[in-house]
């Protein structure tokens, strides 16, 4: 694996109109990195899904807001985004098998409440995992495709010297 080139991270109040500044920071730095506008797309979504579902979970019933923090790691071939609340846990793996296997040919219609979110990020990325430990880190991965940029879009080059 290459080594990390940049690191950033961002706090938000737990609260729903704070996930568009995740979506926009989000979106500066994968057009940064160069990935075409359908895996910025992507990315956003899958990190708009994770945000969303600790601003409605983690905290629920609790007097006072929480925080949810998230990190952009950037390196030279992937994006890995994080995704951490310290609110209530859940057991990941459990809910996955409640809620039943994903088929491509599903209607989206008809995936239980709770299951489009892990749905989508699952799809989207490359690689999703979760952690529960006092709240839950989301950690999502997506590889720069270099084949894929357009010839008209210019890529940087993190290499470190």
């Amino acid at each position: 694996m290459k080594q990390l080139v940049d690191y950033v991270e961002i706090k938000i109040p737990a609260k729903p109109e704070y996930v568009g500044i995740v979506r926009l920071t989000l979106s500066g730095i994968a057009s940064r990195m160069g990935f075409a506008y359908d895996e910025i797309e992507d990315l956003k979504i899958a990190t708009s899904e994770a945000c969303t579902n600790a601003v409605q979970h983690a905290y629920k019933g609790e007097t006072t807001t929480g925080e949810v923090n998230i990190g952009f790691g950037l390196y030279e071939e992937r994006l890995e985004v994080m995704v951490a609340d310290s609110g209530k846990s859940f057991n990941f793996e459990q809910k996955k098998k409640e809620w039943g296997p994903y088929t491509p040919s599903q209607a989206v219609e008809t995936l239980h409440e709770g299951g489009l979110g892990l749905y989508l990020m699952e799809t989207l990325m490359d690689e999703v995992r979760v952690h529960m430990d006092s709240g839950v880190t989301v950690f999502m991965t997506k590889y720069l495709d270099r084949e894929r940029v357009g010839h008209d879009t210019t890529v940087v080059n993190y290499e470190t010297n």
